[in-house]
């Protein structure tokens, strides 16, 4: 009993660490960006590497005390933000297993992308404004996954916001830059439209907005309906969550609200990866599963959140094959990835998401900055067409990659294959219990989504560091480069090499985990197992993530099919998940590989699906000439009605009469006595005729 108190004790006090995990960043944010001229480059770089570093630290021991330890989790109020009415707002933490693996996978991630930064931006005049920025960033997400209650959450899923805009647009100079983070700005605003309406609704209905109050009261609003359009009810559970995910949707880029993230690509590709790996775009996924308690209460909800996932995954994964941009290839790879996560989430896959969550942002963000490796390497050419035989020149960069695309495609035994194969094989059981159409839906585009997923993957490889050496004999412009200020004195002055250790360093301690956080976790994770698949301990999100028996397709594939990561990872050498993947690889290989000339005969043949995938169906045009079009011409018609009708009628129009008025009562002030007499007795004439008229 003893030693509970001291564990106890020991969580409770470190309510200093879990501060001083927040706050490393944004103090060294502060430094590189309010002292940069006195710190200068060196200065920015320690300030903000030794805050994340200090954050990576700190969380790693408070997992350790969690999972190791037997800690409990820790859920408390640390300072009240304001007060209104009845209502207080606080800063406080609820930080329990999915929060302490959320807070290791971000400030792992963005300590090696604050060490990659310092090769990647190393001639940029921007330096010690970038490494501010991150580190805010950093502070960002650790507010919104740390956060115990919807109010801290919506700051920190604002502040993300903003910071990406900050970053998305750092190179202001260009307007595609100004373009993307302006796209960016404006779709997430439209999600956090549907996002603070949710959070409205839950305080509406809770009088609380403090998780721990709202998660125990729930069950309270199960059956209950509200009226939203005259003469329909729906239920209270269902508009709720619906308008959280509509945020999520924004923020995880979620289709028709995804556009932004391709684009987010103008950005620095370290930024990429902080996005698009472990920050920004994971925000959603686990607000999602954080809220469990309350997607459970609605199955229409749910439906409504497998069918935008599977949309997502397999769709957006196809706009991917016909991209030549290896940024924007690996941007819809993310998009597609995070379909897989919502349609987890959808089927009540929760732990399956988050852990999905967990092994992407490994490879995911090895991936981007294997690619920026590339672009260094290219003297910032980021056109695949361009590029070529990069393997001899490059060969740390390529066997990264390598790694990260077979984690990607789902290969056995290597991490991704362990998070989407169950994700899959969730979809899978939830369509043969449901019988639902969107069920079925949904496992059919995660399915096909294997295809798709090797396909582009290896297509990126055989493009970029295989064949020919295309660079050569390039003709090079202004397109598709990356926009830093080196003097490169021409592309294509220098053979490619490869890039210095602050680069290559990062890439090889992601790639450690994308091969192996998969064999070593799944089981404890996903199934509570040993390595050995002996179920001897509790699962790993049991407190965390609230889902029924009834529904829980993870707990079934678990008894069913896991019995330790080797025989899992067999059993997938014969699932059809495995053999579409291998299509999708035979098909790159033969396409781009053993007969190159076959893509351009493709491409050609299949004109028609080609043209509609390079317009991304149509989502980009109907964004930005209907969405973004419509709100410029609102702003004309708003601006003649200015003119014209309040500036026009009420404004200068009264003005005018008020000066009309004037100029004619002007003329009676004449100054003579006699006037003034004269007009009296035609007054006094009219008073005693009206009262001769109307008086009886």
């Amino acid at each position: 009993m003893e030693g509970a108190d001291t564990l106890y004790n020991g969580l409770a006090l470190s309510k200093q660490v879990l501060l001083a995990i927040v706050l490393a960043p944004l103090a060294g944010s502060i430094v590189a960006g309010l002292f940069r001229n006195q710190v200068g480059r060196v200065g920015s770089h320690v300030a903000t590497i030794a805050g994340v570093a200090l954050s990576c630290a700190l969380s790693c021991w408070v997992l350790y005390q969690l999972v190791a330890q037997g800690a409990p989790a820790f859920n408390e109020n640390l300072y009240t933000w304001f007060s209104v009415g009845g209502y207080e707002a606080h800063v406080g933490f609820m930080v329990d297993k999915l929060t302490a693996m959320m807070m290791v996978v971000v400030t792992f991630v963005s300590l090696l992308v604050h060490v990659y930064t310092i090769g990647y931006m190393a001639d940029d005049p921007g330096y010690q404004r970038f490494f501010s920025y991150i580190s805010l960033f950093t502070f960002s997400m650790l507010m919104l996954v740390m956060a115990n209650n919807f109010m801290q959450l919506f700051f920190g899923w604002e502040a993300v916001g903003l910071v990406s805009y900050l970053l998305i647009g750092f190179w202001f100079k260009r307007p595609t830059a100004i373009f993307a983070n302006l796209k960016a700005f404006l779709v997430n605003r439209v999600g956090d439209f549907g996002f603070i309406l949710g959070i409205a609704a839950v305080l509406y209905w809770f009088g609380s907005l403090d998780y721990a109050t709202v998660f125990a009261h729930a069950r309270g609003i199960d059956g209950l309906t509200m009226s939203v359009f005259s003469g329909h009810e729906w239920s209270v559970a269902t508009v709720i969550c619906i308008c959280l995910f509509v945020g999520a949707m924004g923020k995880s880029a979620q289709v028709p609200l995804h556009v932004w993230l391709p684009d987010s690509m103008e950005g620095p590709t370290p930024i990429s990866a902080l996005i698009h790996a472990a920050t920004m775009v994971t925000a959603g996924i686990f607000m999602v599963a954080r809220m469990s308690p309350l997607f459970e209460l609605s199955e229409t909800a749910l439906h409504f959140v497998l069918f935008i996932g599977a949309t997502t995954a397999f769709f957006t994964g196809l706009i991917g094959i016909v991209q030549n941009d290896i940024k924007r290839v690996v941007a819809y790879s993310t998009l597609s990835q995070l379909g897989y996560m919502t349609v987890a989430l959808g089927v009540s896959a929760y732990g399956a998401a988050v852990y999905h969550l967990m092994t992407h942002a490994f490879f995911k963000a090895l991936l981007f900055l294997g690619a920026g490796s590339v672009i260094i390497a290219m003297h910032h050419e980021q056109d695949m067409r361009r590029m070529g035989g990069l393997r001899k020149y490059m060969p740390v960069t390529f066997w990264t990659m390598l790694i990260g695309t077979l984690a990607l495609v789902g290969t056995p035994f290597f991490s991704g294959f362990y998070s989407k194969d169950t994700i899959i094989e969730a979809a899978g059981h939830h369509a043969a219990q449901s019988g639902h159409w969107i069920a079925t839906y949904g496992y059919g585009a995660v399915l096909l989504g294997a295809f798709v997923t090797s396909f582009y993957s290896f297509r990126l490889l055989y493009l970029t560091f295989a064949g020919e050496e295309r660079f050569r004999h390039a003709s090079h412009d202004a397109h598709a480069h990356d926009d830093h200020a080196h003097d490169d004195h021409g592309h294509g002055a220098h053979e490619p090499h490869e890039s210095p250790w602050v680069v290559t360093l990062p890439l090889v301690l992601l790639a450690i985990p994308s091969i192996v956080i998969g064999f070593l976790t799944a089981g404890p994770m996903l199934f509570g197992t040993d390595m050995m698949g002996h179920a001897e301990q509790l699962p790993y999100f049991l407190g965390s993530i609230d889902v029924g028996a009834a529904r829980d397709v993870v707990a079934h594939i678990g008894e069913q099919m896991w019995h330790g990561p080797v025989a899992f990872a067999l059993h997938g050498l014969k699932a059809p998940t495995f053999w579409l993947a291998l299509c999708g690889f035979l098909l790159a290989t033969l396409m781009y590989w053993v007969m190159p000339d076959l893509h351009g005969k493709a491409r050609r043949a299949l004109s028609l699906p080609v043209r509609i995938l390079e317009e991304k169906y149509g989502f980009d045009r109907l964004w930005i000439q209907g969405f973004a079009g419509g709100g410029v011409a609102l702003g004309k018609v708003s601006r003649q009605a200015d003119e014209r009708v309040i500036d026009g009628f009420f404004v200068n129009g009264s003005t005018r009469v008020v000066a009309a008025v004037a100029g004619v009562l002007r003329k009676t002030q004449s100054g003579f006595l006699y006037d003034y007499a004269f007009v009296m007795i035609l007054g006094l004439i009219a008073l005693l005729a009206v009262l001769l008229r109307y008086w009886h």
